[in-house]
């Protein structure tokens, strides 16, 4: 069972030794004390004759089973969003199919839902005006709100290019809020996710900007169910949680910080939308159920241990942290192979795939270490590694 792991300071290869048994994870049903989603990742078609830059060929079985996976142990599914490689492989027409398909798996199996709405169908070359990006925010959102999700209003590249401050945030917004059907989620997506979004919310400064999300917060808080922050900043995050209105509830993006930003304090807690979760699943929707309990030491004490993995994933350049998601699921068998839409299987080197392995198999992550530690294997031979 000894593997060779190149190490990531250059220093050869080291020994290895997987663990032998997978770690016991029980629990079904409902999570009660929080809200949580899984921001979900999609499963490419390895035998697809596409090209990287062309549109995203998926296998559609195994992206709909892993979401029934995370149904299964109590996990809301964030759906196309930044983990699902939007806007890095998967375009507006590839992420309208996949939100109208697990729409409809979501519906049959009483799953909760939440789908990502934005700009994408216009195109990275051909500048917007307001009103352009205005009605590309309309036909995603009818096309999620069809579907029966929730809808996630995430960051516009576009609008970030078009907008000439903090007015064109607010008009945009509130135009979209007095149209949706449901109360909605805010996605604030720093630049470290993508340096697209540099200065959105109208400033660079991040106070200023976080004044302006709140303005649009307070001026519709019946159609704000509530915020989700992705800055990896957790003090900023229970300063802007504190500020909300009544009702309105903070979902932690925080990829780096996230057990005590929902274990939370006397003041108040956060809800989670994880891409980390994606992975972590089964992990953190036991370590929930502790929560729910009201032992949060004893959910500190499952989830704290993970952050290690997850900050090796989120690694600059954070944006390519899909690679390691990725990676993870076809070592713990949710998917037959480790090729990805736009060929971003290649955005990781091959020590970082080897730490994520031997991070992730001490937390016992995987349902079959043996088959972990095979395609692990594999993989080193396929790079030339010797073993």
């Amino acid at each position: 069972m000894t593997l060779f792991l190149p190490q990531r300071d250059g220093a050869g290869l080291r020994a290895y030794e997987p663990h032998a048994e997978p770690r016991g994870l029980a629990g079904t049903g409902p999570l009660t004390s929080r809200t949580v989603f899984s921001a979900a990742h999609v499963v490419a078609d390895p035998c697809a004759d596409v090209t990287p830059d062309g549109p995203a060929a998926l296998d559609w079985d195994a992206t709909l089973a892993f979401r029934h996976h995370l149904w299964s142990h109590g996990l809301g599914v964030a759906e196309a969003m930044d983990t699902a490689q939007r806007g890095m492989g998967l375009d507006w027409a590839g992420a309208a199919e996949l939100i109208r398909r697990s729409g409809a798996e979501a519906k049959a199996v009483g799953g909760r839902i939440a789908c990502g709405v934005g700009t994408d169908q216009l195109g990275p070359d051909a500048p917007a005006d307001l009103a352009a990006i205005r009605r590309a925010y309309e036909e995603q959102l009818a096309v999620v709100e069809e579907s029966g999700a929730q809808a996630i209003l995430m960051a516009s590249r576009a609008l970030a290019a078009a907008a000439s401050g903090p007015e064109d945030y607010l008009e945009v917004y509130g135009h979209l809020l007095r149209q949706a059907a449901e109360p909605v989620i805010l996605h604030w997506l720093g630049p470290m996710f993508d340096p697209a979004l540099d200065g959105y919310w109208g400033s660079a400064d991040l106070d200023a900007a976080t004044e302006t999300f709140l303005e649009v917060i307070a001026a519709h808080p019946d159609k704000v169910d509530g915020i989700k922050i992705s800055l990896l900043d957790a003090r900023r995050e229970v300063e802007l949680r504190r500020r909300l209105p009544a009702g309105v509830r903070c979902y932690t993006g925080d990829d780096f910080h996230y057990p005590e930003l929902i274990a939370g304090d006397e003041q108040g807690f956060s809800h989670a939308l994880l891409g980390i979760f994606d992975p972590l699943g089964p992990l953190a929707a036991q370590a929930v159920r502790v929560l729910d309990s009201g032992n949060t030491e004893g959910f500190r004490t499952l989830l704290d241990p993970t952050v290690a993995l997850s900050r090796h994933l989120f690694e600059s350049p954070t944006r390519f942290y899909k690679t390691g998601v990725v990676f993870l699921a076809w070592l713990a068998g949710h998917q037959d192979h480790f090729a990805m839409v736009g060929g971003l299987q290649s955005a990781r080197s091959l020590p970082h795939l080897a730490h994520a392995y031997r991070l992730a198999d001490g937390l016992g992550l995987f349902p079959d270490p043996s088959l972990a530690e095979a395609r692990m294997r594999s993989l080193l031979t396929v790079y030339g590694v010797p073993q």
